[in-house]
């Protein structure tokens, strides 16, 4: 595949009318990273194994904008069914998580260019009595669970005893997460969240976990179902992010669902509340009407708790083909000043051994309805790359962390460097 490093001519227009939109596919991983072995990863490729087993899929959208080149990357010479090669429209390519681990919350701060350099801590066989004593204590009840586990599993497991006792259902996973799930009609809601913000105020220094989340649930033995009352207490990024840039420049930073919570809500002037693709797709639309310039952040959160954790690729595939439906609305939505970036945060491949994110690289693809031709931006050194191009798009200050991909003479090609099994 020809590396080509022509640049695509950009609109000549002001910088107060510019708007990128950043969608994010959570767990749409595009092949596994040199290092994937040593989390157990090897062979991983989240959309390449799900089109190779459900397709063809009608993906027309997707492969305008150049998946098919992006999954030969890593599978040179092996096309999914229903998807080309053709030259797509605008930049394309594959970028590197350069951060340890392959958790979402350190994904959305490289891609909006913080890198962590330490992994955030995981807890295979529970957490410790130095971490939960302390928070049994502050809320005056013991805990169930304490272990990693599936959370449609775990309430099914310990439900019924949590409605006899009151006691919360604490759980991991291979995430860096303490989650802390109650019936809502045992525990409120507010109280539920108070529980979390005394288990965040617990969980600093060596046990800084990347997020403690609210699950509640509602339902009865045998047929209980989690609600939308779901929130994030996660850490502020250690460095200034894409988001902070752009609202300290004035322009508006518009986020939707768990997006907020992820950046520990800084650097955001509006907020949308989400919920599955659906809603997440109808509040875009609603940003892209409504807010004219500056960042739109949207993560579609479905691919990878409802389908990659559960080895759903059937329902993987499925929700694929209905993005791509709403993909072309958005991209009918945009005008010549806008700039959309399409990728994901880490891989969860549902035909993968076991049931948790897979370490791989993700998709870019980069379009506006300005722009004509193709560039092949090759494999990238990060993910921080996506938002060193957005900030050059909007004509903020070049983050700390990474190279624009729409900058000629930067692009790293297909032979970067990129995270060894060292």
């Amino acid at each position: 595949m020809k590396y080509m490093t022509k640049l695509i001519q950009e609109p000549d227009l002001p910088a107060a009318g510019r708007r990128v939109v950043v969608v994010v596919l959570d767990g749409a991983g595009v092949g596994a990273l040199p290092d994937a072995a040593a989390y157990g990863d090897a062979g991983a490729n989240t959309l390449y194994h799900v089109l190779q087993k459900e397709g063809p899929l009608r993906l027309p959208n997707l492969n305008r904008l150049g998946l098919g080149r992006i999954l030969q990357l890593s599978s040179p010479g092996a096309l999914p069914p229903g998807l080309t090669d053709a030259a797509p429209l605008g930049y394309y390519g594959r970028m590197a998580l350069r951060a340890p681990g392959k958790d979402t919350t350190s994904g959305h701060w490289e891609l909006a260019g913080v890198i962590l350099t330490q992994p955030f801590p995981v807890y295979p066989r529970g957490f410790p009595d130095e971490v939960i004593r302390p928070f049994e204590q502050a809320l005056g009840r013991k805990v169930l669970g304490n272990k990693p586990a599936s959370g449609t599993a775990i309430i099914e497991e310990l439900g019924e005893k949590h409605l006899q006792t009151g006691y919360p259902i604490v759980y991991t996973s291979a995430d860096s997460v303490f989650q802390i799930a109650a019936h809502e009609a045992v525990v409120p809601l507010e109280e539920l969240y108070r529980w979390c913000a005394v288990a965040r105020e617990i969980l600093k220094g060596k046990h800084a976990v990347g997020r403690v989340i609210a699950r509640p649930f509602t339902g009865r033995p045998g047929a209980f179902v989690r609600t939308g009352g779901r929130r994030d207490y996660s850490l502020d990024p250690p460095g200034e992010t894409l988001l902070d840039l752009a609202a300290g420049a004035g322009y508006p930073v518009a986020v939707i669902g768990k997006v907020s919570d992820i950046f520990n809500h800084r650097g955001i002037t509006l907020k949308r509340p989400g919920g599955n693709n659906d809603a997440v797709a109808a509040d875009l639309c609603y940003l892209l009407e409504n807010v004219r310039c500056g960042v739109l952040w949207a993560t579609f959160g479905d691919f990878d708790t409802l389908y990659g954790h559960r080895n759903d690729s059937a329902g993987y595939a499925a929700a694929l083909e209905k993005f791509d439906l709403q993909l072309g609305q958005f991209m009918q939505a945009l005008m010549p000043a806008d700039l959309l970036l399409i990728t994901a945060d880490h891989g969860c491949d549902p035909t993968h051994p076991g049931s948790d994110h897979t370490r791989e690289y993700v998709p870019l693809m980069a379009w506006s309805p300005s722009f004509s031709g193709s560039v092949n931006c090759g494999t990238r050194k990060t993910l921080a790359d996506l938002g060193a191009g957005a900030a050059e798009w909007l004509k903020l200050p070049a983050p700390r962390h990474g190279l624009s991909f729409l900058t000629p003479g930067r692009e790293p090609g297909p032979s970067a460097e990129v995270p060894s099994e060292e």
